[in-house]
């Protein structure tokens, strides 16, 4: 009789140990590795984290990325391509200079760098012909790119200080046809600032002969014109930009002219 109380005495302090075991077990499991972390981020979350992409710039990607193309209009798939290849935010430095400028003000740089096209951020601007350094000749400017891959930015100013140009897709050189892309845009400093992207209305962004050069063009009219002898030049309402005359007179005459790319 002892002895089977004794044994049952054994059994309930064993049940009471496993008991107590597996409740202590219970109590002190340590939590998996993804509750002792923080909330895992998101791709998008860990991306602004990183500096890589504002949250701004992640949101109006994603816009775009949503945006439906097959079901867009000609003209609303070529704007949206230009929107996606265009900067997404103003979220950046303002770029070194290669060589010296007579025109360009920080100011100038900083509203410019807001509306290149992807492919030319984060680079430095490298002046690779001025007027005041290989003269006012249009044959020379090509001489100077040929080779040249990379954006281009024509920056002009007119014998009445105003500022404006062009940024164009690619280099400048002599060609039979229009050549370019949807990059390329028109802008203006003066009286306020202003940018003109691609209408989307026609593909005339660039044409170059030895005698002219013509940027944006339609009706007879171009967006940007200059003569061989880069003294002379016009700006006109264009299909190509949809823009305003650069400058206040149709007509101008060039007091500096500077081409600048991204390298």
């Amino acid at each position: 009789m002892q002895q089977h109380r004794q044994q049952q005495q054994q059994q309930q302090q064993h049940v009471a140990a496993t008991t107590a075991a597996a409740t202590a077990t219970t109590t002190t499991t340590p939590t998996m590795p993804s509750q002792q972390q923080s909330p895992r981020k998101s791709i998008s979350a860990n991306v602004v984290a990183a500096g890589i992409m504002s949250k701004s710039k992640i949101n109006r990607l994603t816009r775009y990325i949503k945006t439906k193309v097959l079901s867009m209009s000609t003209d609303d798939y070529r704007k949206a391509a230009l929107f996606a290849t265009s900067s997404f935010d103003q979220d950046f430095q303002i770029p070194d200079l290669i060589g010296q400028t007579e025109i360009l003000s920080e100011e100038h740089r900083e509203k410019l760098c807001a509306h290149l096209p992807a492919r030319a951020e984060g680079y430095s601007w490298s002046l690779v012909f001025s007027t005041s350094l290989h003269g006012f000749s249009l044959n020379s400017l090509y001489r100077k790119m040929h080779k040249l891959e990379s954006p281009i930015l024509i920056v002009i100013e007119d014998t009445d200080h105003n500022v404006f140009g062009a940024l164009t897709s690619c280099s400048l050189h002599v060609s039979d046809h229009f050549y370019g892309t949807g990059e390329s845009l028109l802008y203006k400093f003066n009286p306020h600032f202003k940018v003109f992207h691609w209408s989307g209305e026609n593909l005339y962004f660039i044409k170059g002969n030895p005698e002219s050069l013509a940027i944006g063009a339609g009706d007879g009219k171009f967006g940007l014109w200059l003569d061989g002898d880069l003294n002379q030049g016009r700006s006109q309402h264009c299909s190509t930009y949809s823009n305003e005359p650069l400058a206040p007179q149709e007509d101008f005459v060039i007091k500096t002219l500077e081409c600048w790319a991204f390298v």
